[in-house]
């Protein structure tokens, strides 16, 4: 008996000194990334460096198949982690190790690996799924569409759900590889560059790959029959522009708007800094929506965007954000400000840029169309709120916010803060509070009460910017 017991206390040390010392206390990653806004979006306890998608899917019935390998470190101990995701998984494995998981909430994918994950340690985890995306609805919708000849996902906040598992939330940027097969005829979009394309027994194999950090929700994929068009912009920049081939009569003013990416990426650079990605470009397939969305590299537009005209318009807003929302990624949803009340005046910019009004000018028009009763001056730009998030007074009100930033530290200073913004963030994510501070740094200013004034006070402003 004592050499069996001094036999299981040999076994127990051993168990022991093979769990690393920082597994010790481990436990559960938080099913939240800590967001007021979506307390269930993102996930704690280990941050993802790249994703790895290996795809197929079937355009005639909207089945996606896949594995995803994510490559993440450990930011504590952990006995489990959530991924955010919506489709059946039929197996996982951590470390090539198989691991149990389960679905709980909305989107949470509750994975335990078979070892507890000690803090700072790299792992990676495979992911096996498939689904019919566009019958999956989450919080009652679906952020897949699918076309008469393929499927697109494209929305914000959420769009990854239904096609990758992930730590959704642009708190976790990460780099991609999205490899797509698909059936011969068809193309699939992505982000960044195309890095191959191969055909064999009816499938045509797809390789994407965006090299610099991106969040989830501006990660992209479209499938269908596309035209597709290249060139660059004067700094040497490959634009990626693909068009559905069943646009009908939107087909001509949407390629008129979006071929001009090049010559726009250019103009902003003036203003924002060097473009910071190696491709830019958009697609613009055949969806009922009415919405574009700044996916990174690849902007998704609607047609319906060019149903009355040529739009250059929101290709200037959408090519703003390319810094503005997605080099410099906002840290919690309440700073949306930061991505759409500058992408809005990037228009007003561009509109100067083309003779049709300066941002002085529209900024007045806006100021002047909403009396003081209006509830557009009841949100507030700088924390709207998750209802009001993309109200029409984050993007309006918060252009005319920036126009009197514009009047109150003068040209030189604010011309300066489009540049700085950028490049002190680049790749990250930062606040309103930290935009305030860089406002503050470089024009010399105290520029609180102006900020509460402007985006943190539900009424009109009393005297309009530069008067």
């Amino acid at each position: 008996m004592r050499t069996r017991v001094i036999a299981s206390a040999t076994a127990v040390l051993g168990l022991l000194l093979a769990i690393p010392a920082s597994a010790a206390g481990a436990g559960p990653g938080a099913p939240g990334i800590g967001d007021p806004y979506y307390p269930t979006y993102g996930n704690g306890g280990y941050d993802v460096s790249h994703y790895d998608l290996n795809l197929r899917y079937q355009p005639a019935t909207d089945a996606l198949s896949g594995t995803a390998v994510i490559t993440a470190t450990a930011t504590q101990g952990l006995t489990s982690f959530d991924l955010d995701f919506a489709l059946d998984v039929s197996k996982v494995t951590v470390d090539g190790r198989p691991a149990a998981f389960a679905t709980s909430g909305e989107q949470e994918l509750v994975v335990t690996p078979r070892h507890a994950v000690g803090r700072g340690q790299r792992i990676t985890v495979a992911v096996t799924y498939a689904g019919v995306p566009s019958t999956v609805q989450r919080y009652g919708f679906t952020s897949w569409q699918h076309t008469p000849d393929g499927g697109v996902a494209a929305n914000e906040p959420e769009s990854a759900w239904w096609w990758f598992p992930s730590n959704d939330h642009p708190l976790d940027k990460a780099s991609y590889d999205v490899h797509v097969t698909v059936p011969s005829g068809d193309q699939a979009i992505s982000n960044g560059l195309l890095l191959s394309q191969r055909t064999a027994d009816g499938w045509t194999s797809y390789h994407w790959q965006q090299t610099k950090p991106q969040a989830t929700y501006l990660a992209t994929l479209a499938v269908g029959h596309f035209d597709i068009t290249h060139s660059r912009t004067r700094t040497g920049i490959p634009v990626i522009n693909a068009y559905s081939t069943d646009l009908g009569a939107n087909a001509a003013n949407a390629r008129a708007s979006v071929e001009r990416t090049a010559e726009i990426v250019d103009f902003l650079s003036g203003y924002f800094g060097p473009y910071p990605f190696d491709s830019a470009g958009g697609y613009v397939p055949n969806v009922p929506t009415h919405f574009s969305l700044e996916t990174q590299t690849r902007v998704f537009y609607s047609p319906a965007t060019f149903s009355k005209g040529v739009n250059t318009s929101v290709v200037a807003h959408e090519l703003a954000h390319q810094w503005y929302g997605d080099d410099v990624s906002l840290e919690r949803w309440s700073d949306i400000w930061l991505n759409e009340g500058f992408a809005s005046y990037a228009q007003w910019l561009w509109a100067e840029h083309e003779h049709t009004g300066t941002p002085q000018d529209l900024a007045r028009q806006v100021y002047d169309a909403h009396p003081a009763d209006d509830p557009f001056w009841k949100v507030e730009p700088g924390d709207p709120g998750p209802q009001n998030q993309f109200d029409d007074a984050v993007y309006d009100r918060g252009a005319v916010a920036i126009q009197a930033l514009r009047d109150t530290i003068g040209d030189q200073a604010f011309l300066k803060l489009l540049r700085l913004w950028p490049a002190q963030h680049r790749y990250g994510n930062a606040t309103v509070a930290d935009f305030r501070q860089l406002a503050e740094h470089l024009s010399g200013q105290d520029l609180g009460a102006f900020f509460q004034t402007w985006l943190y006070t539900p009424a009109k402003p009393a005297v309009f910017p530069g008067s």
